[in-house]
C-alpha cells in the first residue's frame, strides 16, 4: 500500500460533466468543478482509514473502516448520503446511497498515478478522473 500517504492532485477528467448533470448538479455550478484541482491523500491508522480531500467544497476528513457503511455527506452544499468504503489492495471502491439514487466511485492507484472511474444509478455513462501525486 505504497499510495498512503501521498497526496494525489487532479490532472484531467473524462465524461465528468455528464456525470454531474445526472446527478442534478445545477448548470451554473458544473464549471466550478470541472475547473477544480482537487487533492486527496488517505491514510491508515490501525483498522480504520482516514480519507483527506481538498476541493470546492473546502477541505474535508472522512474515517472509516473498510466494508462499514456510514453517514455522510457530498458536494458544495453537504448534502446527506450513506457511504460505505472497501479496501482491497491499490484498489479503494466507495459507494453512496442518497434519497436519488446510487454512485460508485472506484479508485485505483499505481504508484503515482491514481485513476477513479465514476458510477451512477441515474446515469448510463462512465466518468474519469486522473490524479498524479
Amino acid at each position: 500500500m505504497s499510495f498512503l500517504g501521498k497526496t494525489y492532485t487532479f490532472v484531467s477528467h473524462e465524461n465528468f460533466d455528464g456525470f454531474l448533470k445526472a446527478v442534478g448538479v445545477p448548470e451554473d455550478k458544473i464549471p466550478i468543478f470541472l475547473k477544480s484541482k482537487p487533492s486527496q491523500r488517505l491514510e491508515k491508522n490501525g483498522d480504520s482509514y482516514t480519507y483527506y480531500t481538498n476541493s470546492e467544497s473546502g477541505p474535508k476528513e472522512t474515517t472509516f473502516k473498510s466494508g462499514v457503511e456510514f453517514d455522510d455527506t457530498i458536494g458544495v452544499d453537504n448534502t446527506p448520503i450513506k457511504s460505505k468504503y472497501v479496501v482491497e489492495g491499490n484498489k479503494v471502491t466507495q459507494t453512496i446511497v442518497t434519497d436519488k439514487g446510487t454512485a460508485s466511485f472506484v479508485r485505483e492507484y499505481n504508484g503515482d498515478d491514481l485513476n477513479v472511474t465514476i458510477t451512477s444509478s441515474l446515469w448510463d455513462g462512465v466518468a474519469k478522473r486522473v490524479y498524479k501525486a
